[in-house]
């Protein structure tokens, strides 16, 4: 139906709303269950927007499925973080939004259980420009719940050389997000002396 829709098959769009919606709205109430009541993005939401820019963007040429949700992943990323952002900036300096990395099977029990998801970008900002592979990878486990050999499969990889990148990439997020979370916690600190 992707490739049926990319080549301008209309109908295959309608027949495949309903399965993409339902599979995106699994991942985004993954990704919102932690925040509190009230959050300024519902789950609902962020399908709906991620639906929305799929659609509208320019035609793809989907390989499979697990390209499509390789996209969402992405969008997903985008949407969350424009939105801590947006956030941020009403709030002047206060606290964004928090995703669980933890969520992400295989994470270590001893990371910490909320992380800042603009840090969390700003580390894979930084991920990709060293290995881009590493980055998409983390944002198709993280931001679309995909497995090891659906990532394989979009990577053009084996799934023993996902396994590897993901624990390569999931040690150098931890590191990162622990040096932001310790530089917060400093700059909390001294802002608490001087008043």
């Amino acid at each position: 139906m992707l490739q049926a829709w990319s080549g301008g098959d209309a109908s295959a769009l309608e027949r495949l709303t309903p399965i993409v919606y339902a599979e995106l709205q699994r991942i985004a109430r993954r990704h919102l269950a932690a925040e509190p009541e009230g959050h300024l993005l519902q789950p609902s939401a962020l399908v709906n927007e991620a639906f929305v820019r799929l659609i509208g963007e320019a035609p793809v040429a989907w390989a499979n499925r697990s390209h499509f949700f390789g996209l969402s992943a992405r969008l997903m990323r985008q949407i969350l973080i424009d939105v801590a952002r947006k956030e941020v900036a009403a709030k002047r300096g206060g606290r964004s939004p928090h995703v669980e990395l933890a969520e992400a099977e295989g994470v270590p029990a001893d990371l910490p259980s909320a992380t800042d998801l603009i840090d969390l970008d700003n580390a894979l900002n930084e991920l990709a420009a060293l290995d881009p592979r590493q980055c998409q990878l983390v944002e198709m486990r993280y931001f679309a719940g995909m497995g090891n050999a659906e990532i394989a499969r979009v990577l053009g990889v084996s799934e023993p050389t996902v396994v590897r990148d993901w624990r390569a990439a999931r040690a150098w997020l931890y590191d990162r997000l622990q040096t932001a979370r310790e530089g917060r916690s400093m700059r909390s600190g001294e802002d608490d002396a001087r008043q």
